[in-house]
C-alpha cells in the first residue's frame, strides 16, 4: 500500500485524475502545507508544489516528491533526504506555445477593445461613416519574437511562430553548437540586451532562480522597442514589478500578456494579483495563470505522476528524475 499525500489547491485537483490510473494499491490523503503535517508520518508520496524542511521532518518514510509542474522554485532541495527522489511534470508546453500566440494576436490587433466599442454600437473600424479610417494593423509575419529560455515552453513557442513567419531569437542558459534550425539566433545570457533591442515581441519562459529573479528590470524594459509586447508564462518575480507597471503606465512599451502573478489567492473570495494596479491599464491583457490548463496537459501530467507512483510502489526511480543540486 503507498499513502499519497496531495498538497495544496494545485496538486489536489489533480488528486482523483492520478488515482483513476494507479494499478498500485493506495491510500490518497489531500491538505494544504500547514494543515497535512501531522498526516505525513506514514507518507511515501507527496505531490505539491512547495516542500520545506518542516515537510521532510514530519515524512521520515518519503520516497517521492512529484511537482505536479515544471517549476522547482518552491521546492527546498536542500531538504531532500538522499534516498528521496524528485521529479517533475510538464505536458504544458503546447498550451502555453498556442496561449503566447494568441496573446500576440489579441495584443497586435486589439481585440479587447474592439470588441468593447462595438458593442456599444461603436465602429472603429474603415466601416464607420464620417470619420478617417484607423491606421492598418501590423501582422506578425516579419516580425521578431524573442524568447527568454528555450526548453520545452520555448522551443513549442518557436515552431509555432515560424509557422506564422516570424524571425524567431532565444536565448538559455547553455548554449549547444549548433543552432536549431527555427532560430535565426540562440545566445547565452550575456546576450539579453541584443534580443530585447531587436524583438517585437518578448516571451518568458525561463524557471524562476536566483539567476532569473528580476532579471528583467528598468534598465531591460528600456532597451525595448517602444512598440514592442512583453509576455510573460513563466514566473511573475522574473520581471521587477514596480518597473513593468511604470513601463506601461508611461507606454515605453506597447503593452504585456501576464499570466503569472506576485500574489496568488489563500483564500476564498477576491484576490489582487499584484500590488500595483495592472488592472487599470488598457494596454495589459490579465489572466489566472492559466495558459498551461489545458485538456492535453491534465491527461499528460497524471499519466506521468501515476505512472511515477506506480514504479515507487515497484521500487523503481521516477521518469523525470531532478538529480542533486550542485
Amino acid at each position: 500500500m503507498v499513502k499519497i499525500a496531495f498538497v495544496g489547491a494545485f496538486a489536489a485537483r489533480l488528486a482523483e485524475p492520478v488515482r483513476s490510473r494507479l494499478t498500485a494499491a493506495c491510500e490518497v490523503i489531500e491538505g494544504d502545507e500547514a494543515s497535512i503535517l501531522a498526516e505525513l508520518a506514514d507518507v511515501d508520496v507527496l505531490v505539491t508544489m512547495g516542500f520545506s524542511d518542516e515537510m521532510a521532518k514530519a515524512a521520515p518514510r518519503l520516497r517521492l516528491v512529484q511537482v505536479p509542474g515544471a517549476g522547482l522554485d518552491r521546492i527546498d532541495r536542500t531538504a531532500l533526504r538522499p534516498e528521496t527522489w524528485l521529479a517533475n511534470a510538464y505536458g504544458h508546453e503546447t498550451g502555453i506555445a498556442e496561449y503566447v500566440v494568441g496573446a500576440m494576436l489579441a495584443l497586435t490587433r486589439s481585440f479587447a477593445r474592439l470588441d468593447g466599442k462595438l458593442r456599444c454600437g461603436e465602429w472603429d473600424s474603415q466601416w464607420a461613416v464620417g470619420v478617417p479610417a484607423p491606421p492598418l494593423w501590423p501582422g506578425l509575419a516579419g516580425k521578431t519574437l524573442g524568447i527568454l529560455g528555450y526548453g520545452h515552453i520555448g522551443q513549442a513557442l518557436a515552431r509555432r511562430a515560424r509557422a506564422f513567419d516570424m524571425e524567431v531569437c532565444a536565448i538559455r542558459q547553455q548554449v549547444q553548437e549548433a543552432r536549431p534550425e527555427e532560430l535565426t539566433f540562440l545566445g547565452g545570457p550575456d546576450q539579453l540586451e541584443d534580443l530585447l533591442q531587436r524583438s517585437d515581441y518578448v516571451a518568458i519562459t525561463v524557471p524562476l532562480s536566483v539567476a532569473t529573479r528580476n532579471m528583467i528590470g528598468e534598465r531591460q524594459l528600456r532597451l525595448m522597442k517602444s512598440t514592442a509586447y512583453l509576455i510573460n508564462v513563466a514566473r511573475a518575480e522574473v520581471v521587477d514589478e514596480a518597473a513593468l507597471y511604470q513601463s506601461l503606465v508611461n507606454h515605453r512599451i506597447a503593452g504585456a500578456a501576464l499570466d503569472v502573478w506576485y500574489r496568488y489567492p489563500t483564500a476564498t473570495g477576491p484576490t489582487a494579483p499584484a500590488d500595483h494596479p495592472f488592472h487599470q491599464l488598457d494596454n495589459v491583457l490579465m489572466t489566472p495563470h492559466v495558459s498551461g490548463w489545458t485538456e492535453g496537459m491534465l491527461d499528460a501530467r497524471t499519466k506521468l505522476i501515476a505512472g511515477n507512483i506506480d514504479r515507487v510502489a515497484r521500487e523503481q526511480p521516477p521518469l523525470n528524475l531532478i538529480g542533486p543540486t550542485r
